[in-house]
């Protein structure tokens, strides 16, 4: 073999052997299960909730916020065994997350919750509380409007996405999306039709467990 062709063979293996493998979560509920791939473009974010998921930590957490066209959130360690009128939503492991914000709030986009910009200017990310876009499908008109606000420019394939997938473009460029659901979306459709209450709060808990796939 040529020494030239040698060389090309060593760097793409070389290649392929650095790149990161995928890792895929499984969130399971009552009302259905979910996989979910982690985005090898958020690393702080993805090694966080590996080693949390590790941990046990979201096993027996609940979705505590649900708003419908909009997402599904939990997260909140405060909220394991909560009371029906604990308010939820301030409990974390006590720490933040540099942002990582790029990906975009396409339906099943994993996003992480975070404090609002007047007091995080940072935009950092909640240490644990994550919430999952269900979102609405979105017209063109609007996605004008949010590159006129915001500086970004779609292309044409996000904006196919927007307009028969859906989601929730109103966020993009101010949170971090670290993961997408690949199977389940349906579940996120389940979920965010049940009856909330205070805080937007589901009426009956709603648990979940998490694992690594």
């Amino acid at each position: 073999m040529h020494k030239s062709i040698i060389l090309i063979f060593v760097a793409g293996l070389l290649l392929t052997t650095c790149q990161p493998k995928e890792r895929h979560l499984l969130i399971e509920t009552e009302l259905g299960n979910m996989e979910v791939l982690l985005y090898n473009s958020t690393p702080k974010h993805r090694d966080n909730m590996i080693k949390l998921v590790e941990e046990g930590y979201y096993d027996g957490l609940l979705f505590h916020r649900i708003i419908k066209d909009f997402m599904i959130q939990g997260g909140d360690p405060d909220s394991r065994n909560a009371s029906p009128q604990q308010m939820l939503g301030q409990g974390g492991p006590g720490y933040q997350i540099d942002a990582e914000i790029g990906a975009l709030h396409f339906k099943g986009a994993l996003s992480a919750a975070r404090m609002a910009d007047q007091v995080n200017p940072q935009r950092k990310s909640s240490g644990s509380q994550f919430f999952i876009v269900q979102g609405y499908k979105v017209q063109d008109q609007e996605l004008d409007r949010w590159e006129s606000e915001k500086g970004i420019k779609y292309t044409p394939e996000q904006r196919k996405l927007y307009r028969e997938v859906g989601g929730y473009p109103f966020l993009d460029n101010d949170y971090t999306v670290f993961g997408e659901v690949v199977e389940g979306l349906e579940v996120i459709d389940k979920i965010a039709t049940v009856q909330v209450g205070q805080a937007d709060r589901p009426v009956k808990d709603l648990t979940m467990k998490i694992s690594l796939l």
